[in-house]
């Protein structure tokens, strides 16, 4: 990131130097308008980006939130922001505590960053199965990790109770709980549900997320359900995962198997997801992610990760064929590694790019 300077000519007349001076000082206040104070300005207001290939193929319009364009890079930077402010605003600690979390990883990014620039200590507890990426990434951030073993929320090993005992132990320390915290979907309803609201003139008709906290998914149906009920909210979840179930009938059953996404799908209902308003939910296999994944980097130009592949391949399942149609989903880039995701499917970027060819007319050469 380079600095930019805003300055006047010195090689002018008394009188150009003046009206030099004016102009600059004009300039100066139109692009404060423009200027962010610090990190905490930069989190949100998040592009929607239109995916042109993949629109054409579901015969509907699939816009996506960039949520990746946040500064720490996820969608989670906004559940951080909101979760300490309101601790904040109800003076639950103090500048210059700890800053506990249980997190899958996003999370605690967005933690690390928001601690940095409000002078918080960041501690982070994560499970072991978690990427090698996002506890780096964590540590350069200067948080303090340590992983677990993974074992069930009713457990008392598992990451979340370690965060809360550890939050308990000290003094002007608070654990976030994100997953339970109302603060995080409050958030959401605050600032990603209006500005979907807003940047599709309210033209959305269905909103396709997955879920973790709940969080992104509640504070964004619950905004966009006071302004149209008619809009559909669709939650997607991956395999192993129980809310697929939940939604279709109440009961707590978990898919079969496993996922190779990361800080999605749950084994349980959590107060962000309490009472939320949604529709319907999707299962998404992890060969349909992978091959989504794929397609939005070779066909769209998106290197992201397999969450936001799972999204996009739900919002194509739910694909409304009606040329006025938004579908609207959350698009977040995770740190997993691509080069896993190749090995564990058999869906190359070749493959992907020999599609891309067939589908484009031949240019002539006519130099």
């Amino acid at each position: 990131m380079l600095p930019i300077r805003l300055s006047s000519s010195i090689f002018l007349s008394a009188l150009e130097k003046q009206s030099a001076k004016t102009f600059v000082r004009l300039k100066s206040e139109i692009f404060q308008k423009h200027i962010l104070d610090g990190f905490l300005e930069t989190v949100g207001n998040t592009p929607l980006i239109r995916l042109p290939r993949i629109s054409k193929d579901a015969g509907c319009e699939i816009l996506v939130k960039a949520e990746f364009l946040n500064p720490g890079g996820s969608v989670k930077d906004r559940a951080a922001y909101f979760l300490i402010k309101d601790a904040l605003d109800k003076n639950l600690i103090k500048p210059g505590g700890t800053i506990v979390e249980g997190t899958a990883g996003n999370t605690g990014i967005g933690l690390a960053h928001i601690c940095n620039a409000m002078g918080f200590k960041c501690v982070i507890f994560m499970p072991e199965n978690q990427s090698k990426e996002k506890i780096d990434i964590l540590r350069v951030l200067g948080a303090e990790v340590t992983t677990v073993p993974v074992v069930p929320f009713t457990d008392p090993l598992n990451y979340n109770h370690y965060a809360r005992r550890y939050a308990e132990k000290l003094d002007n320390a608070l654990w976030t709980n994100q997953f339970d915290n109302r603060a995080n979907r409050m958030g959401h309803y605050a600032t990603t549900g209006p500005e979907i609201w807003r940047q599709t003139n309210g033209k959305v008709d269905a909103v396709v997320l997955s879920t973790g906290t709940a969080g992104t998914l509640a504070g964004v149906s619950m905004f966009l359900k006071e302004k149209n009920s008619n809009i559909r909210t669709v939650l997607a979840d991956p395999p192993g995962s129980s809310l697929y179930h939940y939604i279709k009938s109440g009961k707590l059953d978990r898919t079969d198997g496993s996922s190779i996404t990361e800080g999605i799908g749950q084994g349980r209902i959590t107060e962000n997801l309490k009472d939320a308003p949604i529709d319907e939910s999707l299962f998404v296999s992890d060969q349909e992610t992978v091959n989504m994944t794929f397609r939005l980097l070779c066909e769209e130009g998106l290197y992201v990760g397999a969450s936001s592949g799972l999204n996009v391949a739900a919002a194509v399942t739910v694909r409304m064929r009606q040329d006025d149609i938004y579908l609207v989903e959350k698009f977040t880039k995770i740190y997993n590694d691509i080069c896993q995701l190749r090995q564990a499917f058999e869906y190359s970027t070749v493959e992907c790019r020999n599609k891309r060819a067939e589908s484009e007319p031949n240019i002539t050469d006519t130099r």
